[in-house]
Parts: structure tokens; C-alpha cells; sequence
């Protein structure tokens, strides 16, 4: 009998049809994309020498080798339970982790009251439903991006948190910009480029494409929805520095059309591996995004940001180079480590489970903001059509 991935994969989606139905029944449609979060009551929060008792739910590369960590180094915090796919399988990381409870599912894991709040590292298709479960069940959520399937999904996730606010929510950002987004900020908000008049945004692979590689779950539409490469991350750093966008057009292409699963047979593909969008920002200014897995030989990821007095660029590397007006060539701008942003997400969360501070990196109001994007990319290149946000 075989005992691939893929089954087990449905098998864990199957476990929560209960718990999903619950949540599903108390969940409304958001009037707007961008709901008014209410003032947030006050909490009865633990004190801070107090532990705060977190639980696992699906144990990925990124929650074993970042967030597990990052949850040891705060003082406080107990990593008290783990459900992965099966009770095997949740029992190897619990042995890997000196993790004291291994569940058999998720559901069991949310059934135990001394839980405080839970940690999501499953892939994008089931991040509303154990989103939705766990509020339900009364614990804070810090869930892995990407934040859902869809726009709709992510709206209920975001409805659900709305009536939780004595629940903390919180999404894991993408850290592919934080050494550029303080200086980028700084400089577009002092006004260094002036008027914003049009950007550049190339997040190209370098490799040439692989033949009948293999089909992980970015390219399975079952397991990332409508997620597509990195446009959703690309889009998200790009709000920290420009603001949303509207207006998009979009055409994708699938270079490779077959790919591998776990069992070695061809797969069709729906997911692009080749996408051009095009936007505008709030002041009109025209955003051009090229993402693509199979430009071989590319110059790889790079940013130009063009303005009425200056432009802005940002090579594969990171490294800012800036030039203004009556400039004969643009100049490294000066970048010191310890004025860039880094990786703080479990003490975030945790902090704000405490009233220490306020979720900013990212919350559910950032997730809805990319997935309408990204469903707009995706609408686009489906009808042809220019597709106004919000959706």
C-alpha cells in the first residue's frame, strides 16, 4: 500500500471537517476588503514571568529551523505540543524537539485548554480552516504566510480575528526585504526620488527552467491556491515602502507544463511560472513586477524606483545605489546593519500576547491586502481584463 505524502496530506484536511464546520457557520462576508478593526478590549494577559504555552500545528522546514527557535530564545515560553500529519510523524518532532505532547491531528491539539496559543506551518490550503478552529477554540494564531488560498479565505480570516479581538493574529511576513526596507522607506519619505513616476520591480530565478521537475506544493494548485512564485511576498515588501496598488493587469505563462509528484509521474501544472503585472500606486505612478523561474542567465532580483528628482536602485545583492537630478551616476548608498530591520517575529507575537506591543509585522488587514492583489494577477490573466482594487 503506498504511503505517499499526497495521501497523507488529505488525510490531515479530512481530520478537521468538524472543527472547520463550526467555525465556518459563525463566519459572515466582509462589506469591504479593509473592515475598521475595533479597539481592541483589555486582555486579561499573563504576566510576563508567566510561561506562555504554544502548540505546533504542521512541522515545516521554516517552523523547525526558524520559529522553533525563535520561540526557545524568549523567556516564558514553553513549546508544549505538536500535531504534524500523523501521530508518527508528530512524535518524531516531538522526540527531535523534546516536545512533551505529540497529537494524532490538529483537532486534538485544540481540544487541550492549556494551550495558549498555536503556531500554523502547514501550506496555504489549510490556513483558514485552522485559523478559524483555533480562534474558536479560544487561542492566539501566528500563521505562516502565504496567508490563504484565496482573497475570500483570507477575508474570513481576517472577519474571524475581528470577532476575536481579545485574540491575537498575526501573520509570519516576508523577510526577503528587510535589509532594504528601512533605507527605502527613509528616502522615498524624505523625498529624495520626488514624485514616484514609475518602478521596476524583476524577481527572476537565474537557473534555466528543469524539464519535468519536481511538483512541490508551490506549484500544486490543491496545496497554494492562487499563490503564484513570490508575487505575493514581492507585493507585500512593496507596500512598506510605496503603499497598495490598484488597477492591475496581468498576463502568465507556464514554461513547464508537467512536473513530477511523489510518485514519479507527470503531473500537469496550472500555476504560472512566468508572470508580468502591471499597477499603479495611489499617485498614478506605474509599477511593472516580472516574476519568473525560468529566465536562465538573468541579472536575478533587482529594484528601480524612478522619480521627478532622483532614482533608486537595488541590485540582486541588496546593495542601494541612488542618483539625483544633475547626478552624472547613480552612488552606493550607505546601509548600516544595525539600522536595517530583522527577523523578530516569535518575540512579536509573544509580546503582543503580553500588551508589550501592537502586531505590525504583518497583520491579517497586510494578508487580505497581497491576496487581493494576488487574485487580481490571477483574474487578469485569465480574462485579459484590467482588474480595479479592492476586490
Amino acid at each position: 500500500m503506498s504511503d505517499s505524502p499526497r495521501l497523507d496530506r488529505r488525510e490531515f484536511l479530512a481530520i478537521g471537517a468538524l472543527p472547520l464546520a463550526v467555525a465556518a457557520g459563525r463566519a459572515g462576508s466582509l462589506e469591504s476588503s479593509s473592515p475598521t478593526r475595533p479597539a481592541a478590549p483589555t486582555r486579561v494577559r499573563p504576566a510576563s514571568q508567566e510561561a506562555i504555552r504554544v502548540g505546533l500545528i504542521g512541522a515545516g522546514a521554516n517552523l523547525r529551523g526558524v520559529q522553533i527557535p525563535g520561540f526557545r530564545k524568549i523567556p516564558g515560553v514553553d513549546i508544549v505540543a505538536v500535531a504534524n500529519r500523523s501521530l508518527a510523524s508528530s512524535q518524531r518532532v516531538a522526540d527531535e524537539f523534546d516536545i512533551a505532547r505529540a497529537y494524532a491531528n490538529w483537532a486534538e491539539l485544540l481540544e487541550d485548554d492549556s494551550i495558549q496559543a498555536v503556531s500554523i506551518g502547514t501550506w496555504p490550503y489549510m490556513h483558514r480552516t485552522l485559523t478559524l478552529a483555533a480562534l474558536e477554540s479560544g487561542k492566539h494564531v501566528l500563521c505562516q504566510a502565504r496567508m490563504a488560498n484565496n482573497a475570500q479565505e483570507a477575508r474570513d480570516m481576517l472577519e474571524a480575528s475581528l470577532r476575536h479581538p481579545d485574540l491575537v493574529c498575526q501573520l509570519v511576513p516576508t523577510s526577503m526585504s528587510y535589509r532594504i526596507d528601512n533605507v527605502l522607506k527613509r528616502m522615498i519619505g524624505n523625498g529624495y526620488v520626488g514624485d514616484i513616476l514609475s518602478v521596476e520591480l524583476q524577481r527572476t530565478q537565474t537557473r534555466f527552467p528543469t524539464v519535468d521537475g519536481e511538483l512541490d506544493w508551490r506549484h500544486d494548485r490543491e496545496f497554494s491556491g492562487l499563490n503564484t512564485l513570490n508575487i505575493g511576498a514581492s507585493y507585500e515588501s512593496m507596500m512598506r515602502w510605496l503603499g497598495r496598488g490598484d488597477r492591475v493587469m496581468a498576463m502568465t505563462q507556464i514554461h513547464v507544463p508537467y512536473r513530477r509528484d511523489t510518485r514519479g509521474d507527470l503531473t500537469s501544472v496550472t500555476i504560472p511560472d512566468h508572470v508580468d503585472v502591471l499597477f499603479e500606486l495611489a499617485d498614478g505612478a506605474q509599477v511593472h513586477l516580472r516574476a519568473s523561474e525560468t529566465t536562465g542567465l538573468s541579472t536575478g532580483s533587482q529594484t528601480w524606483i524612478y522619480g521627478s528628482e532622483g532614482t533608486i536602485h537595488v541590485d540582486r545583492r541588496q546593495n542601494v545605489f541612488a542618483g539625483r537630478r544633475g547626478d552624472s551616476e547613480l552612488t552606493p548608498v550607505p546601509n548600516p546593519r544595525e539600522e536595517q530591520a530583522f527577523y523578530r517575529v516569535e518575540e512579536e507575537f509573544i509580546n503582543a500576547i503580553r500588551g508589550v506591543e501592537e502586531v505590525t509585522m504583518a497583520t491579517f488587514e497586510t494578508g487580505v491586502h497581497y491576496m487581493e492583489w494576488t487574485e487580481a494577477v490571477h483574474s487578469s490573466s485569465q480574462t485579459g481584463q484590467t482588474v480595479s482594487l479592492p476586490l
